[in-house]
């Protein structure tokens, strides 16, 4: 699906509604994209997120597959399709919203971040979201 650039179901996929605390990986070359400290529920049906974890991680280009200009997102190193970028995010974060497939993703719970080689990420869970996913 990554590599076809293909969309799955709305509010039918893994992560659209996970709450738990953790990131997001690249489901192909693993390299980190989200965190679910910047999760939230947009309504749209997949998970969205205000801003990617490492934005080096996540390229963005245009996209007119279907007759309407529109940015896709995708990772860097393991070129899989993301999903797409909106401009109509909370304000207060900055107003994006990156629409992102599950199936683009592996998560990584917060509890084995470390085990699991992201041990560089457990910090950004000890502030005031806490351990919990949304805030």
């Amino acid at each position: 699906m990554t590599q076809q650039s293909a969309t799955e179901p709305a509010f039918d996929n893994e992560f659209w509604d996970k709450k738990e605390a953790g990131i997001y990986v690249d489901i192909v070359s693993g390299e980190p994209l989200f965190a679910s400290t910047k999760k939230f529920d947009s309504g749209c049906g997949w998970p969205s997120f205000t801003v990617p974890l490492e934005p080096g991680n996540v390229v963005e280009q245009e996209d007119m597959s279907h007759a309407v200009l529109r940015t896709e997102v995708r990772s860097t190193h393991g070129d899989s399709h993301l999903g797409h970028v909106f401009e109509d995010g909370p304000a207060e974060e900055g107003g994006l919203r990156y629409c992102i497939n599950s199936a683009a993703l592996r998560f990584v719970p917060y509890e084995d971040l470390a085990a699991e080689g992201y041990g560089q990420y457990m910090e950004m869970f000890d502030g005031p979201v806490g351990r919990k996913g949304l805030s």
